[in-house]
């Protein structure tokens, strides 16, 4: 059975459950002899052993599958230690091809001085002994790598042999008959197995029995007060979300994994006592403790996701009714599980003959295919009913539709292979359907599990002192929740395909041995890329960051408010040294990762390129930012003019400025525009705006007491600033009027509007009490002149418009005026 015979599987499962990316490593290492061993002596034992695995498959005899698998590993071992072999001769090889650069070719007709003879012949030894085991280390690497290959493409090749091998087929006569014949002799050895076990148990003491019975029941008590207590920790210290029903998941998974596997791991140590068993049955022992561990795993994995006694904790969108219908399906399938496998491995312990194995794998097959179908079943008629109980219930979706009837189309090719004696591969599809079904309700629940532990990132409002600003923001923690909920989800993906494609010859551990080899790093020129390095970039990266946010976050609250330093020259501060700083933080991680500053060239020619065909505005821009922020003719918080735009800087950017206008609307100018237009900036040289206000008055208007009210009404208003102190001047005499201008500061230029409207309607109001008035602006009236031989009329009171050529007329009384 694939799914329970290679319990090598179950570690990997194991740790799945438990972490949100397994990483993997070769199982080959080295003990501390191996690493005093010289390379050469090094080298031998891999020569070895690669041409041990060589012979073995070029030999006639079938090879069992187990050992096939144990080669294959040995093979890739082998290939990653050649590689560290070669790796580690290759410095010591160019540091003695240095020392021979040094002593240089000695010239014709001279000779070397004994000394320097004796250490050129030395190093000219050392140099030649040394290329030779590198060039063996590789080789030795490329052999064991087609060792390996040929390991993969024998076990498929004994697959393909044993799912097309046919045997007598069940319905057949024959096969009875020889089976009935077997019959007594596999009593006899399945009694010998029996009393084998018996005898053991009787060896061991009362004493450790009842010991272990203690234990046994400890455990189950433990189990169901763990059970109890972490439904309340769920339900109480975990935040409230989607996390509690997923870590209430995963923690009845855990349970009902450690529960059975402590108890048959008990069983097991008190037959074990004595040490009298033999080592067929110690290894049926272990394994049945592994199935037994997997049963648990698959019925608390099927509780996991049904939830039936708790439909606010379920994971799966199923409906109450269908949860509650399979609520005891998981644990019949698992005891199926158990029993189907302790009889197919019970027939290879007391190795019995073709037809009773036939026999047996067949009874599993089938009992296995039925349970499977009455899981189908089951659900089936529970959807029907509620469907029609409830007609507005949503409908199936099509891909599960399409689910149910592949299951049904492998199930029937199951049973007619098992019938017409395709045991072999009848049985291979049955158990690779309960295989894969685990698998990916495995993987349903780990990908929903990171999912709500990155979400938490996101809906977690940040600490009011968080040391990083950046990552403090909410858009920053959605963006990091997100990426990082898919990087989780696609390495949990990408391992349910390994385990998937384990029966076919590429398990995990073949898969992580290859992914070890990568440790040695892809070569791209010069350069060498290695995991080691980009992660190690990656950290300083992730560190320089942050350690910017952080001195960022101490000079904006900390010290730059200390210094005498405006507001906007403190943020075109904070937002150089962000530059600076970022700029540094990516200059160390390339360093780190190997790539120093001298060999990136070409990324400044392929920029250099890139800038003379389309990029030319964006680097003007960008150092047009740069120039904004060092000499500051302009900086946040001015309030500027440029090209019809008027507004406040509330930002400088890299490669671009936002100006809010009046209306609140924002206004992108490129950086470039500062630099190579003319602009106005209203608050460079001082933040005070100017009121002013100018009013025409009658010549005959008491110049010193119109002056004396002008004053103290900008006196008394509370906005015009105190110093400079308000002035009223007498500007001219023009057409019969006194011209006064008034002019008062403000605190700031924004407000200058709203104060002249205020200044406005109170000097209205103290004119009108003053009993001085305005004067009215004369203005010119033209008629048409008058016809050769008219007569004049003389102008008449009342509705008879005057017949003049031009006169002065008084205009209505127009607004005061004010700049």
């Amino acid at each position: 059975m694939i799914a329970y015979r290679n319990f090598r599987l179950l570690p990997l499962l194991w740790a799945l459950l438990f972490s949100f990316c397994l990483i993997g490593s070769p199982a080959h290492a080295q003990s501390d002899g191996d690493d005093a061993a010289t390379a050469e002596q090094r080298l031998d034992t891999l020569r070895k052993q690669i041409t041990s695995i060589q012979k073995t498959l070029d030999g006639d005899e079938d090879v069992p599958d187990a050992s096939l698998s144990q080669m294959k590993s040995d093979a890739l071992a082998a290939s990653a230690e050649a590689d560290k072999v070669a790796a580690s001769i290759e410095p010591v090889l160019a540091g003695v091809q240095a020392r021979l650069a040094e002593l240089g070719t000695p010239a014709a007709g001279t000779k070397d001085a004994p000394d320097v003879a004796a250490q050129r012949s030395t190093l000219n030894r050392n140099s030649s002994a040394l290329d030779s085991q590198v060039k063996l280390a590789r080789l030795l690497s490329v052999e064991a790598t087609q060792a390996s290959e040929q390991v993969t493409s024998v076990r498929r090749a004994q697959l393909q042999a044993r799912l097309g091998q046919r045997t007598s087929s069940i319905l057949a006569g024959g096969f009875w008959k020889q089976l009935h014949a077997e019959w007594p002799q596999t009593v006899l050895r399945l009694q010998n197995l029996g009393q084998e076990l018996v005898d053991a148990a009787r060896s061991t003491p009362v004493t450790v029995w009842a010991a272990i019975f203690a234990g046994i029941v400890a455990v189950l008590l433990a189990s169901l007060w763990i059970s109890r207590r972490l439904l309340l920790l769920t339900s109480t210290r975990v935040p409230h979300g989607r996390l509690r029903r997923s870590l209430h998941a995963l923690a009845v998974l855990v349970l009902a994994l450690a529960t059975p596997g402590l108890v048959a791991e008990l069983l097991a140590f008190g037959l074990r006592w004595s040490g009298g068993l033999s080592d067929k049955t110690n290894l049926f022992l272990s394994s049945l403790v592994g199935v037994i561990c997997f049963a648990g795993f698959t019925a608390g994995l099927g509780h996991a996701l049904l939830s039936p006694n708790r439909a606010s904790w379920r994971l799966l969108p199923l409906s109450d009714a269908l949860a509650t219908r399979m609520g005891r399906y998981p644990t019949v399938f698992a005891l199926v599980m158990v029993l189907v496998w302790a009889a197919e491995r019970v027939s290879v312990v007391i190795n019995t003959g073709l037809s009773t194995a036939v026999a047996v794998n067949c009874i599993v097959a089938l009992v296995l295919s039925i349970t499977v179908a009455y899981g189908l079943l089951r659900a089936e008629r529970c959807w029907r009913l509620v469907r029609a109980a409830e007609p507005n219930s949503p409908v199936t979706p099509l891909w599960l539709r399409c689910v149910v009837v592949l299951l049904w189309l492998a199930l029937a090719t199951s049973l007619v292979s098992l019938l017409i004696g395709y045991v072999a591969f009848g049985s291979f599809v049955t158990k690779q359907i309960t295989w894969i079904v685990v698998v990916l309700c495995a993987t349903y629940l780990l990908t929903v599990l990171v999912d709500d532990v990155c979400m938490l990132l996101a809906s977690t409002p940040p600490p009011p002192d968080a040391a990083n600003p950046v990552l403090a923001t909410p858009k920053a923690r959605d963006q990091a929740a997100v990426l990082l909920s898919g990087l989780g989800r696609a390495l949990i993906v990408m391992l349910m395909l390994m385990l998937l494609l384990a029966p076919f010859g590429e398990g995990p551990a073949e898969l992580f041995q290859r992914l070890g080899k990568l440790q040695d790093g892809l070569a791209i020129g010069e350069v060498a890329i290695r995991p080691g390095a980009v992660f190690q970039a990656l950290l300083v990266l992730l560190v320089g960051y942050i350690g910017v946010g952080v001195f960022k976050r101490w000079l904006q609250n900390s010290y730059l408010p200390t210094t005498s330093l405006d507001s906007g020259m403190q943020v075109s501060f904070l937002t150089l040294f962000g530059y600076i700083g970022g700029v540094t933080a990516v200059a160390l991680a390339l360093s780190a990762a190997g790539i120093g500053l001298e060999r990136i060239a070409w990324v400044a020619s392929a920029l250099s390129v890139g800038i003379g065909f389309g990029l030319q505005a964006v680097v003007q821009n960008f150092v047009s930012g740069l120039i904004l922020l060092a000499e500051r003719p302009v900086k946040v918080g001015d309030w500027v003019s440029l090209g019809g735009v008027e507004g406040d800087i509330r930002r400088i950017n890299v490669r671009a400025t936002e100006i809010q206008m009046g209306d609140r609307s924002t206004v992108i100018v490129p950086n470039s525009e500062f630099i190579t237009k003319t602009v106005r900036n209203v608050t460079l040289a001082s933040p005070l705006g100017l009121v002013q206000v100018k009013l025409p008055l009658p010549l005959g208007t008491d110049a010193e007491q119109a002056r004396a009210l002008i004053l103290q009404t900008f006196i008394d208003n509370h906005d015009v600033l105190e110093t400079p102190a308000p002035n009223v001047q007498l500007d001219s005499i023009d057409n019969g009027n006194l011209m006064f201008n008034a002019t008062g500061f403000a605190s700031s230029p924004r407000l200058t509007g709203g104060i002249r409207s205020a200044l406005l309607f109170e000097l209205l109001k103290r004119l009108k009490e003053a009993d001085i008035s305005i004067s009215k602006p004369s203005t010119m009236v033209l008629s048409p002149m008058p016809m050769p031989g008219a007569v004049e009329v003389p102008a008449v009171a009342g509705p008879v418009a005057p017949a003049m050529t031009a006169s002065a007329a008084p205009a209505p009384t127009p607004p005061l005026s004010g700049a």
